[in-house]
């Protein structure tokens, strides 16, 4: 069964002092008040403008007045999060909001002495990610969702609502007598994740009552098996070396083959391949006989391209 909202929180057991990460939103405010309350005058609040949409600024000004109310020291960021020619929105703005981790991490949390980094996503949210990977046709670091805790530049990072329904922290938060901010691209049914959220979980709720738990299931099979996986890689990543020598490459099987440059990519040069590119890739590798073969494919925003007895990647 799902996770109420109190016991998540009291198995949660991170390393003080702690910074959460603040939009303003329902789901973060519950996780940032319930956090203040739990270790008081160890909590830090991190609010980032995206800078995508005119209530931002609304946003903002909530925080910070939220944060005086509540006496928390709050760290206001602004970004860029536009999403370049072949970029994903979220993708970029995931990768403008951990840069700015990056950065407060070593800056004002560095002062602070913040050593765990908390995130507000909950089990909808888990649910949502899975049946976005499902629709891609995604392997399994896509299947396995969200972690729920991970290590980043040797900072603790967590989800610890991972199993708590939306519903019961707006509920929790009501019950305080605490308002929120609603961003209103969440109503928007262009995007595939509100469409989600707002026809197909009540269908999945009215057929399958315990679809949160079941799917939680799913992706955890799926992380234990892609780690698995990625230990597999790493492995094979020293056999071929990096850059990973062709001959070395052509000697693995062809699923051995496969994780490996993915893994390479990714972890190397922090480049995802296309189930197509990937295996044009293994096409190219197994018809590289000679030394004049030439191989020259397209790769996220770079080319992965022969150097001789290695491959390399170039952007």
């Amino acid at each position: 069964m799902s996770t109420s909202f109190d016991a998540a929180l009291a198995s949660f057991q991170p390393l003080l002092p702690l910074g959460v990460a603040y939009s303003g939103g329902a789901d973060s405010s519950a996780l940032l008040l319930a956090c203040a309350r739990r270790w008081p005058g160890q909590v830090h609040a991190l609010h980032i403008h995206h800078g995508l949409q005119a209530a931002g600024d609304a946003f903002e000004a909530h925080c910070r007045a939220t944060c005086q109310r509540w006496q928390l020291p709050l760290v206001v960021r602004r970004i860029d999060a536009r999403h370049a020619p072949g970029q994903s929105p979220e993708d970029a703005a995931r990768r403008g909001r951990y840069q700015v981790f990056d950065e407060v991490l070593q800056q004002e949390w560095r002062e602070a002495g913040v050593r765990t980094v908390a995130l507000a996503q909950h089990a909808d949210d888990q649910v949502e990610t899975l049946l976005l990977a499902l629709s891609r046709g995604a392997g399994l670091p896509g299947l396995a969702a969200m972690p729920a805790h991970w290590q980043r530049g040797g900072i603790d990072f967590a989800r610890p609502l991972l199993g708590v329904p939306g519903r019961a922290l707006r509920d929790w938060l009501q019950a305080q007598g605490e308002t929120w901010v609603d961003d209103p691209s969440n109503t928007d049914l262009r995007y595939t994740r509100n469409r989600i959220r707002h026809e197909l979980l009540p269908a999945l709720q009215a057929v399958f009552p315990a679809f949160r738990d079941t799917l939680a299931r799913s992706a955890a099979h799926a992380a234990q098996a892609q780690t698995l996986l990625h230990g597999l890689a790493c492995d094979d990543l020293q056999q071929v070396g990096n850059p990973p020598v062709i001959a070395a490459l052509r000697a693995l099987a062809p699923e051995r083959q496969a994780n490996v440059l993915r893994h390479w990519l990714l972890s190397v040069h922090g480049t995802t391949p296309s189930a197509a590119q990937l295996k044009e890739l293994q096409r190219q590798l197994q018809s590289c006989t000679t030394r004049g073969h030439q191989i020259r494919l397209k790769v996220g925003l770079g080319y992965v391209q022969r150097r001789g007895p290695v491959l390399g990647w170039y952007n």
